[in-house]
């Protein structure tokens, strides 16, 4: 192959440029002859850092800028987390690649002293990001006073301290990738903390008509996962949702199947509803809107409705 640069564009946050490295050591490894190297791009989303994300629009706001350059011609190739990814993509643009999965589940850090998320005290304080883990962790426990905190992971896990706080929770991948899976107190599996849509998987954006770029990075997508991906992101794009509500899913490839659990909440915990359907792999996005009209029929609708239409509906991004 002749010698040839690619550009990888890739937001400037800690976890964001981990991906990106990644990405960019996993490329020279195949290809000793390419020269690939990283764009720091700031996003929308990282500039709005005192007002909740939701209020301004939240679904695009960590891609956008990274996807007109690319449009642009300024990089070829952008690195996501999947949670950050739209389901609709601008003309001449397309997910090409989605990564095997690192840990999709989510974890709490608790304060010293404490065994167990479900040991914590009456009214304990506990900060995330996220009105999907909100909404779950009220469903079992509605005394717990539930706190809005932002910042990257380490941020975040300072702020067990330096807020006073009982418990962080945040996404066991993001742990894991920056090296702090040592201070994770307990993992929360799926059946009591059901993830984010894409949670711990990695996508590669690129231009839809640029050949050459698309058959380098090919290599990357990883079918189970993507298989499981495309299946959740179905039934979030059926229920018009975004990462900024509390609709989660969850799908698990055995053979050729794949099975999907879906979940919309109040973001109280007090409307829940779930639900599990399976279908071969080739039909998974059938699959995403299957379920997805499902909890539909069983009043996911009225919910999302509701936390829209909250006059203090004041969801943030999940990050980590």
């Amino acid at each position: 192959m002749s010698k040839k640069i690619l550009r990888i564009g890739t937001r400037a946050s800690q976890l964001a440029l981990w991906q990106a490295n990644w990405v960019k050591s996993c490329l020279e490894q195949r290809y000793p002859d390419l020269e690939v190297t990283l764009t720091k791009i700031k996003t929308q989303g990282d500039k709005i850092l005192d007002v909740p994300l939701a209020m301004v629009g939240g679904k695009g706001l960590f891609v956008k800028e990274i996807e007109e350059a690319m449009l642009r011609g300024e990089v070829d190739v952008a690195v996501h987390s999947m949670k950050d990814v739209p389901t609709i993509f601008p003309e001449g643009l397309s997910l090409r690649c989605i990564t095997e999965r690192e840990d999709p589940r989510d974890i709490v850090i608790l304060r010293p002293g404490v065994a167990g998320w479900r040991d914590l005290p009456q009214g304990a304080r506990v900060g995330t990001s996220s009105l999907r883990r909100k909404s779950q962790m009220l469903h079992e426990r509605p005394d717990l006073r539930m706190l809005d905190i932002r910042g990257n992971v380490e941020t975040r896990i300072r702020k067990l301290t330096e807020e006073d706080l009982d418990a962080v929770v945040l996404a066991a991948a993001g742990m894991k990738r920056l090296g702090f899976a040592g201070q994770i107190s307990e993992y929360l599996e799926p059946s009591v903390m059901l993830p984010a849509i894409g949670q711990g998987a990695l996508g590669l954006e690129s231009r839809t008509d640029d050949a050459e770029i698309n058959a380098l990075i090919d290599f990357f997508n990883h079918p189970a996962t993507a298989w499981a991906v495309k299946a959740e992101r179905a039934l979030l794009r059926h229920l018009e949702g975004g990462c900024q509500v509390p609709i989660a899913a969850f799908g698990t490839v055995e053979g050729d199947q794949v099975r999907l659990t879906g979940l919309v909440a109040s973001c109280d915990g007090q409307k829940f509803l779930k639900k599990t359907l399976s279908a071969p792999v080739d039909q998974a996005e059938q699959l995403g809107v299957s379920l997805a009209r499902d909890l539909l029929l069983m009043g996911a609708d009225q919910i999302l409705n509701e936390v829209y239409q909250h006059e203090t509906f004041n969801a943030t991004r999940e990050d980590v």
